[in-house]
């Protein structure tokens, strides 16, 4: 009999597994946080819902637990003063290995059907996560929901939906008959069961602690494997609601809820202590390239998906909407402070200037009109403050400052920083725009993480492409953008972003940004650079996540 949980899902299921095919716009969760959508008392429901977690211990009636661990930080200055659970480490894979038994029984279907469930209670959690997420990462309200919640299980859902179908390829069982001419045929009996590596690791990131996790997370749990959810110090609380949910799933559903775990580690020591497990077979991380690279270098048990620092860059050329392409970067550069793996730090254009539809437009006069653009989108209050959100780390505010004075080129546009009436201990600060020579490869050739932008002169657009191509080689990118109105040029930035395995963006004018990505249609990271070496979502970020394990006898 099919699992009623994948019954209850299955035209979700099948309709995200129709989407990956075709790759156009569909979502079954509404990203917006509208009343019609959510229920009339929602946003109450899930404000009072976050304000009754702070200052009290969460509880997950996990194994293992030695102590209570707490510590985050909110980038608003909101005293959240909330204490997780601290289990020891083998005790939590232990206990994950051994729920493993069950979810293997349920079979694929069974498997999507639950981890469905889960992802439809969680968007039922959608406004409580975005205070959740808000006030762990600085994000901006509407980003905080949207990233926070839809988005996020939007990522969760695709992956599921790989999974579901990288599994269904594989028969239960067969019955194979060779002939053997006059003689008798051979028949044997084959049986094929689809079996969990074992343990996934799932690693969270500070700023975006749910869109990051939930790829992981659910493409090893629909894979067959138990899954211990790391979340990071300054973000855990999005991550221990969601496990909670889906521990209270699986309990539902007579599953063991060990199957996910929260670790959360007091010291670095646990961390590299977990994840260097040897029941532990997939590593997920998200984070800077030197933890990164010492994951793949010393995880050599496990499958290490990492999205690590990069270089995002916007070649310019020609444009035939000069004013929206002035308005799309700047929003690009603001959004949430500039604090997301895909915003673009280097802006290529050639020192002669660009053709536009209001004329030749100098270099200078393009560095001085993408700031006038920056500081006409933050004019308002409202606007800027819901647009930036909060600086996240001190570590940004430093490099901000260093921005600023000068260290790294001519400033083009300082950072300013503005008040915030509704959190007064919030950090926020408008984006600072430089400018440099292709030459000054040591201000602009390394990531400068926050709303940190370089307009960068180039002999003319052949050498912008060249240079856009190499930093991607060399250092990595998620994004490039280009603007031109050349076939010509296209056709070699084309060809750039194919030899570099990169995702490129096109003109973008209107309500798309270069560092928005789209579930479903948008592959989020190519895996070949050094910015990522996983996309989500597609079939190779899952298929390795299981074996398949034949057993056959004669008839």
């Amino acid at each position: 009999m099919p699992h009623p949980m994948f019954e209850k899902h299955r035209a979700t299921l099948e309709g995200a597994v129709a989407a990956t095919k075709t790759r156009g716009y569909w979502s079954p969760y509404n990203e917006s946080p509208s009343p019609r959508a959510y229920g009339e008392t929602a946003l109450e429901d899930g404000k009072k819902a976050f304000e009754a977690l702070l200052g009290e211990r969460f509880t997950l009636d996990q194994p293992g637990q030695t102590a209570w661990y707490g510590g985050e930080r909110s980038p608003y200055g909101v005293a959240l003063d909330i204490d997780y659970p601290v289990c020891d480490v083998d005790v939590l894979v232990a206990a994950g290995l051994r729920a493993m038994g069950q979810w293997q029984a349920i079979g694929a279907d069974g498997r999507a059907g639950v981890c469905g469930e889960i992802l439809d209670r969680l968007n039922k959690q959608s406004f409580e996560l975005a205070h959740a997420v808000m006030m762990t990462t600085g994000q901006g309200w509407m980003m905080a929901f949207q990233a926070g919640g839809p988005h996020a299980q939007d990522r969760g859902l695709e992956a599921v939906a790989y999974a579901w179908r990288e599994q269904s390829f594989v028969p239960d069982h067969t019955l194979w008959e060779k002939p053997q001419g006059k003689n008798p045929p051979l028949v044997m009996a084959k049986e094929f069961q689809i079996v969990g590596r074992g343990i996934g690791v799932v690693i969270g990131c500070s700023t975006f602690p749910t869109w990051n996790t939930y790829p992981g997370l659910f493409a090893a749990l629909a894979t067959g494997n138990a899954v211990v959810v790391k979340p990071h110090g300054d973000a855990i609380l999005p991550a221990a609601l969601t496990v909670r949910t889906a521990r209270a799933v699986l309990a539902e559903n007579d599953l063991d809820p060990n199957l996910v775990t929260l670790c959360v580690a007091d010291t670095p020591a646990v961390t590299k202590r977990l994840v260097t497990h040897r029941s532990v077979k997939s590593v997920d991380f998200t984070g800077g390239s030197s933890f990164g690279r010492w994951l793949i270098d010393n995880c050599r048990q496990a499958r290490v998906y990492a999205e690590l620092s990069g270089i995002n860059n916007i070649v310019i050329d020609s444009t035939d909407n000069y004013k929206g392409m002035l308005r799309n970067i700047a929003f690009t550069l603001s959004l949430y402070s500039g604090q997301m793996c895909t915003t673009s730090q280097a802006i290529l254009l050639p020192g002669r200037g660009i053709a536009t539809d209001e004329g030749l437009k100098t270099f200078d006069e393009v560095c001085t009109d993408l700031g006038a653009a920056i500081s006409e989108l933050l004019a308002k209050p409202p606007t800027a403050l819901g647009v930036l959100g909060a600086i996240k780390s001190p570590e940004t505010l430093v490099r901000i400052d260093d921005a600023n004075s000068g260290k790294f080129g001519r400033v083009v546009l300082p950072s300013r920083k503005l008040d915030n009436p509704e959190f007064p201990q919030a950090e926020v600060r408008t984006p600072v725009l430089l400018a440099c020579a292709d030459s000054d490869t040591a201000a602009y050739m390394e990531e400068r993480f926050g709303p940190i932008s370089f307009i960068v002169k180039t002999t003319d657009s052949q050498a912008a492409i060249a240079l856009s191509e190499r930093m991607v080689a060399e250092h990595g990118a998620l994004t490039v953008g280009l603007y031109s109105t050349s076939p010509a040029v296209i056709d070699a930035m084309t060809e750039a972003t194919w030899n570099a395995k990169v995702a490129l963006s096109i003109n973008l004018t209107a309500g798309v940004f270069v560092n928005q990505s789209a579930a479903f249609s948008d592959y989020h990271g190519t895996g070949g650079n050094p910015a990522a070496n996983a996309s989500y979502t597609n079939s190779a970020f899952v298929a390795d996540r299981f074996c398949v394990v034949s057993r056959r006898s004669h008839v």
